[in-house]
């Protein structure tokens, strides 16, 4: 197979990233420094720090002019670094060798590829953005549609109480609003500029490099730090642990559609399933294993980039380069991850008579916590706790429905009490708030 799923032909579809898989490729990495490179000479000129007609033929040439990634790969070898040799070729391929001597004024080459980095991570920001709603949208909509319809609820695997599909979907979609929510803090937070020189001191920036600093992020559209980040690689963490919310949150759905579309349970259907290659009867739940494999994966490359974001003194190539090899996966790992989920989403489909089974298969023992807090108006708690466990007891041993036993010892028990619709609590209010919560998303 290919080094990297998100790169293989065979695997391109399992793993699809979506729009965002155009991002994280060479060619947009050379890109977006030719336009940090272009922006920070239209910046400089204009603060006069080198000549305005320099800058504007700087700026032209960096929308105009098309480099090879793979010319640069020898170069990049040897340099450890891209910009070195993509600086030169830009200066040639200007042929105006009295404006190219003012190319990349001051900035050292972290500076051009952290930047660039930052131009692609909003752009990887934004098409998350876009997903988590259509897929908070298309939950919130089930969870409206199927607010009131019960199901077992499941603590360490086994049946609790009654719940409903629709709080599910809401416990599913939740989380997924809150990372939505929290994207503009995020943003105002990470989407960094970064312009400090050589070893962070911006000695050879200009007079002000403080305002050439704040104008060029101005110009992209990012955000002025106030200071060097190149050693700090807090920025990329908070993207990698908002992240790592997404991950978490879509990775609970697929553990969870596992659990409930497998042929013991099937109180839901997928929309897309699998096929095995030997066993005709087989419906393989694919995306949903997909979103637990990319979490897995997920947590891997997070702790390699927790651990290279500690650098030696004010720059460190090692761990500079170990956050290259670890931050694209995240990223595309993520993104696939959301694209599984939209796809799962518009799919899943309750069965109405499986759960209803589910809630009566067990001989009713889903209701033991309703009929403890039934007799607990008859006798002390704890006693009706003790009394509920022994019925419970012998309703396992005597294969009889516990409302039966119950019943027969307290005929005052209230009708209602063995009926799963009465029994969801705060279920299909939770449901409908999370529908109406997505409605101003």
């Amino acid at each position: 197979m290919a080094a990297s799923v998100f790169d293989s032909t065979l695997y391109a579809r399992l793993f699809d990233c979506g729009e965002a898989g155009r991002l994280f490729t060479d060619s947009a990495a050379v890109r977006a420094m030719l336009l940090v490179e272009g922006a920070l000479a239209k910046v400089q000129g204009a603060q006069g720090v080198i000549p305005e007609l320099s800058a504007a033929a700087i700026h032209r040439a960096s929308l105009e002019i098309r480099v090879d990634p793979g010319s640069l790969a020898e170069a990049t070898g040897q340099n450890g670094v891209s910009v070195p040799a993509l600086l030169d070729q830009f200066r040639s391929e200007m042929q105006a060798p009295e404006h190219a001597q003012y190319v990349h004024w001051g900035a050292t080459s972290q500076d051009i590829i952290d930047t660039a980095l930052m131009l692609r991570l909003r752009q990887a920001l934004l098409l998350a953005e876009t997903d988590l709603r259509e897929i908070i949208k298309t939950l919130a909509k089930a969870a409206k549609d199927h607010a009131h319809l019960p199901m077992p609820a499941r603590t360490y695997g086994q049946h609790a109480t009654p719940t409903s599909f629709g709080a599910v979907l809401a416990e599913w979609g939740m989380p997924l609003m809150d990372a939505l929510e929290a994207l503009p803090d995020l943003r105002r937070s990470t989407l960094w500029v970064s312009l400090s020189g050589a070893a962070g001191t911006a000695s050879a920036l200009g007079p002000d490099p403080a305002k050439t600093r704040a104008d060029l992020a101005r110009a992209l559209g990012l955000n002025d730090p106030k200071r060097s980040w190149h050693s700090d690689r807090s920025p990329i963490l908070r993207i990698v642990d908002w992240q790592g919310r997404v991950m978490a949150a879509l990775a609970h759905l697929g553990y969870a559609l596992l659990g409930l579309t497998n042929s013991d349970t099937q109180e839901l259907a997928l929309g897309v399933t699998g096929a095995s290659s030997t066993m005709p009867q087989k419906q393989n739940p694919v995306s949903p294993s997909a979103l637990v494999a990319l979490n897995h994966q997920h947590g891997g490359l997070r702790a390699t980039l927790q651990a290279a974001s500690a650098h030696q003194h004010q720059r460190d190539g090692g761990a500079w380069f170990a956050e290259w090899l670890a931050l694209p996966q995240i990223c595309l790992g993520t993104a696939s991850a959301l694209q599984h989920a939209k796809r799962l989403s518009a799919g899943i489909t309750p069965h109405p008579l499986q759960m209803h089974h589910a809630l009566e298969a067990g001989l009713g023992l889903i209701h033991a916590e309703a009929l403890s807090f039934a007799l607990a108006e008859k006798m002390p708690r704890c006693e009706a706790q003790r009394v509920t466990k022994a019925l419970c007891l012998d309703a396992l041993d005597k294969r009889v429905p516990l409302a039966d036993l119950a019943r027969a010892d307290y005929p005052d028990l209230p009708p209602d009490l063995f009926r799963a619709e009465a029994q969801l609590g705060q279920a299909p209010a939770d449901a409908l708030a999370f529908a109406t919560r997505a409605d101003h998303i």
